[in-house]
């Protein structure tokens, strides 16, 4: 993670729902940060982040697992909401055993799903929710 893409406000004063002293990350600062669960274990990296530009806010992380030095990799849509930022040790905590991961709906780098279709979503969103 590039620290000189961090960006801390001490003193702004909100005038609607951002917070005070809130983090803000560029989403190429993020993109390749490493994925880990509660056990400690490594799940993957960070390959993308998808906007949904409609609401204005980050819907999914796409985590890249189980392959070697990017070769073989499956792709996952981690809603956004599920992934916790470690800042000491600059990467995202996802409260997913690694065996469970296996069976989160996944996809091929070569066919990507249409992540804003309903059905899809609900499917991604109940696997993480469990």
């Amino acid at each position: 993670m590039n620290e000189s893409n961090i960006q801390q406000s001490d003193s702004y004063v909100a005038t609607d729902d951002r917070q005070v002293g809130a983090m803000l990350l560029s989403a190429s600062t993020i993109t390749g940060d490493n994925v880990y669960n509660l056990q400690d274990q490594e799940l993957g990296k960070i390959q993308d982040v998808m906007l949904d530009v409609t609401e204005g806010k980050i819907r999914y992380a796409v985590l890249a697992s189980g392959g070697f030095m990017g070769m073989g990799d499956r792709l996952f849509a981690v809603p956004w909401k599920a992934l916790k930022h470690d800042e000491a040790n600059k990467r995202f905590i996802l409260d997913v055993d690694a065996e469970r991961l296996k069976d989160a709906p996944g996809f091929d780098k070569e066919q990507w799903p249409n992540m804003a279709d309903t059905s899809w979503n609900s499917t991604v969103e109940t696997f993480y929710a469990r």
